[in-house]
């Protein structure tokens, strides 16, 4: 796994952002069976430029937590099937690895809602990760079925490495 982080931020935390990420990243990839080794950016950024990139990508102006933004187009979430005639849209062609997709994370919403829900920093960036992953993993929470799937998929990640609400 290719995994890449760019820090916007003057921000330093108390714990490796990267291995956590990374490690929450693997997680997710192991727990929805995907059979191809991957690459996954994560960029840090502060609410004005999570707001320019909600803005600029998704028509909202506004800030948010956390944005995802997928390389592959699923018929299903989960099922990382990729046609034979796509394959050079989502294969990097000198690692071979599949370019899963993007993550920006805006650290003062990520500190805020850290403080707001009581638990440490470390576990709001890796929820903020295993949510984007699955995202980018194919699945969404616009209505209240996908939302209980979602949630529960993200629980079991952080509940497997121990991340749990302090």
């Amino acid at each position: 796994m290719t995994f890449c982080v760019e820090n916007e931020t003057e921000e330093e935390f108390p714990f490796s952002v990267e291995e956590t990420a990374e490690q929450v990243c693997r997680n997710v990839l192991e727990a929805e069976g995907c059979p191809y080794e991957a690459a996954v950016n994560l960029l840090l950024t502060d609410d004005a430029g999570i707001r320019e990139l909600n803005r600029q990508y998704r028509q909202t102006d506004r800030e948010t937590d956390v944005l995802s933004f997928p390389s592959l187009d699923f018929e299903r979430p989960g099922e990382f099937y990729v046609p034979e005639d796509r394959e050079a849209d989502y294969f990097d062609p000198d690692t071979g690895e599949l370019q899963l997709g993007d993550i920006c994370i805006s650290v003062d919403r990520m500190k805020a809602q850290a403080a707001e829900y009581g638990h440490s920093l470390r576990r709001e960036l890796a929820f903020l990760v295993a949510h984007s992953m699955f995202h980018l993993c194919g699945y969404d929470h616009m209505e209240k079925k996908e939302a209980l799937v979602m949630e529960r998929k993200q629980e079991e990640i952080l509940e497997t490495m121990g991340i749990t609400r302090d």
